[in-house]
């Protein structure tokens, strides 16, 4: 993290299959996000807090776990798939979306409402938000486009409303 924060330099964050986050090796899972640090501070415990933001997927080829306990890989980048225009169906996905931006008065840019005509875009804002476990968002980060993954979370749509 200090090489990180120093340098700009990005990481790789993989879900954790098996294992722990500290102590032996833990099995992560093959295909993970590569991140970069946006901001840091001290929480009140003393601990180091930081921000990250998701830059590309890759996918696991070979990975060895260093004697300090650092877990390196040769990875292979998955393409970005070309952004798509949000289809019909996922209309109430968008407007869930531009609801909760409203909600956490989070500015919008000006191009705010041209995303929202963008499956990727929407798909991975949404999977920000929502309450997913870390099982759905791997799903998520795996399925091969933002449409896919507007399915996935069009299918638990009904498990966010409030009775």
């Amino acid at each position: 993290m200090r090489r990180c924060g120093r340098s700009g330099e990005t990481f790789g964050i993989c879900l954790i299959l098996e294992g722990e986050e500290v102590g032996d090796a833990a099995l992560p899972a093959a295909l993970g996000t590569e991140a970069a640090i946006i901001d840091f501070d001290l929480t009140e415990e003393g601990l180091l807090g930081i921000t990250v933001e998701g830059r590309r997927r890759f996918r696991v080829q070979r990975s060895e776990v260093r004697p300090d306990g650092l877990v390196v890989a040769d990875v292979d980048w998955l393409p970005d798939p070309e952004p798509e225009a949000l289809a019909p169906e996922h209309g109430l996905l968008a407007l869930l979306l531009e609801r909760i931006l409203e909600r956490a008065e989070v500015p919008d840019d000006g191009e705010q409402q041209q995303r929202l005509q963008q499956a990727d875009w929407v798909a991975w804002r949404l999977g920000e938000w929502l309450p997913l476990d870390s099982d759905e968002r791997q799903r998520m980060l795996e399925a091969a486009d933002g449409h896919a993954r507007l399915e996935l979370l069009l299918q638990r749509l009904p498990d966010f409303q409030e009775d």
